[in-house]
């Protein structure tokens, strides 16, 4: 009888061989008939589809079917399928399957077949990602957008690369139970309290327990209230963190701080930088933009500027992304530079996919959101982005938001595991400064200055940060310090708790 390899191999075409070895796709069937256990190791990894030969692919579905349903798979009970299978008689009938059981030595090599079998079809799908992208380029027939182009191309490469790894897999309880084991360890090496990465401020840790992997986190406020410089804040006590853990010796995954990616679609990356250094070199922005700054002031900036070359800071200041363009290039990052936080400023400039007028944009809205928390998922990280409020926070009296406030969108809070909200009254107290009192005005000219001046005293530098939702744990606000001479949000300490001072 003609041997069934050979014919595979007489079969194939030659010329433009595609990477595989039918030998050991053989080889592992047999195994898997002899001891169906091996099943364990091999199915999370390998599916049919990773099979060069068809009919091995075939075979090996109906070894798992039978398994799958605790009966026995071996050459007598898969018989019956494959009787009527045209390319199983091309290989000799089922008989072909008692063949494949033919050398026990195969059980020793189960594990590192499978493990080639599935390395050869990544390298299979890479040259059918080649040609597909070689075929596009070459096709000048219709208009050619050579930038969807590249992102396409990036889209199918991570696809590629993600196969088999645990994104979308199945874990058993027990697995699941050492995940969150490892988190509670991480948390307690970082000084109890903090699983996620951290955000640099203490009391926000605490009532978060920092920013957890796979989290959407929506950071909102009207205008003024200092959204980007808390964001800002964010990534880079994340990033200092991160530097100084390596610096350290302390293992990537104990530390609880983070490469950032911060796609800022406002702002340019030179305008958060000097936000950066500002606050580092303790220089304000505006005296660094307009240059009022003394020698001494100079050489702590060229300080800070040393200290922060090496952050491992990514700034995209692409204006107009779409949603699609945005995770293409955070992929992109995460698989250069590791990225462990993805900070978006802010939402409402990110596009859709799909082209419309303002009556589709309740849906690009929610196409982003849902895009966004999409991303945190794929790529096991938090995603910080940055939203509007609407106007109606203006209209109240009390001018602390709430969810209800989300612009243009229920969808945002839906898709949000936790929502956090920048408020400061100083800035409304502020706006509502009465005339400054001089020689000759009346008592209720001064008195009214004076109240407001004990209001603004009462306010000045307090900033609030609302939890209006999260998942994790209680809803709550957490009192900062804001210095906006330097954008820095900083822990509040009340004075009036601290010890008093002995003459």
């Amino acid at each position: 009888m003609a041997d069934p390899i050979r014919l595979i191999h007489d079969a194939e075409d030659a010329p433009t061989q595609l990477p595989h070895n039918i030998e050991a796709e053989a080889a592992l069937l047999g195994a898997l008939m002899i001891d169906n256990r091996i099943a364990e190791d091999v199915q999370l990894k390998l599916r049919a589809e990773h099979f060069f030969e068809p009919v091995h692919g075939r075979i090996y579905d109906a070894i798992m079917k039978l398994i799958d349903r605790s009966m026995v798979a071996n050459p007598v009970t898969l018989k019956p399928m494959f009787e009527q299978d045209e390319a199983m008689k091309a290989l000799g009938g089922p008989a072909y399957l008692a063949q494949l059981t033919g050398s026990g030595a195969a059980l020793l090599g189960a594990r590192d077949f499978a493990s080639q079998i599935y390395d050869l079809a990544l390298l299979r799908e890479l040259v059918s990602v080649g040609r597909d992208m070689a075929t596009r380029a070459l096709d000048t027939s219709e208009a050619v957008l050579p930038t969807e182009q590249i992102e396409q191309a990036e889209m199918a490469l991570y696809r590629v690369a993600e196969q088999g790894g645990e994104t979308g897999s199945t874990k058993s309880f027990g697995q699941a139970t050492r995940m969150a084991v490892e988190l509670a360890e991480k948390a307690l090496n970082a000084g109890g309290g903090l699983s996620g990465v951290t955000t640099g401020i203490d009391g926000v840790n605490a009532k978060t327990g920092g920013l957890h992997h796979s989290d959407l986190i929506i950071l909102a406020g009207r205008p003024g209230m200092g959204k980007t410089s808390l964001a800002t804040n964010f990534a880079f006590n994340a990033a200092r963190r991160w530097a100084r853990d390596m610096e350290d010796g302390i293992p990537p995954e104990k530390s609880v701080g983070a490469p950032v990616a911060f796609f800022s679609l406002e702002m340019s990356a030179d305008q958060l930088a000097t936000r950066i250094l500002s606050e580092q070199s303790e220089i304000s922005s505006e005296n660094l933009r307009m240059g009022k700054i003394s020698q001494t002031d100079f050489r702590n900036l060229a300080r800070a500027a040393a200290e922060l070359e090496s952050l491992p800071l990514f700034i995209d200041d692409t204006a107009g992304l779409t949603i699609a363009a945005l995770r293409t290039r955070a992929r992109r990052l995460k698989r250069r530079h590791n990225i462990g936080l993805i900070i978006v400023d802010y939402l409402q400039l990110l596009q859709g996919s799909r082209s419309g007028g303002g009556d589709n944009r309740v849906q690009e809205i929610s196409e982003i959101s849902r895009g966004l928390k999409t991303l945190a998922k794929e790529l096991h990280v938090p995603v910080i982005a940055l939203s509007q409020l609407s106007r109606a926070v203006e209209q109240r009296e009390d001018k602390q938001p709430q969810l209800s406030d989300l612009r243009e969108s229920g969808s945002i809070e839906q898709d949000a595991d936790i929502v956090l909200f920048v408020y400061r009254e100083e800035y409304y107290v502020q706006s509502k400064e009465p005339k400054r009192p001089a020689e000759g005005d009346d008592a209720k000219v001064f008195d009214d200055h004076a109240k407001w001046a004990i209001d603004m005293e009462r306010v000045f530098g307090l900033s609030e940060l609302i939890i209006a939702k999260q998942r994790h744990g209680a809803t709550g606000k957490v009192k900062m310090r804001f210095d906006a001479k330097f954008t820095r949000f900083s822990d509040y300490i009340d004075e009036s708790h601290l010890p008093t001072q002995m003459g």
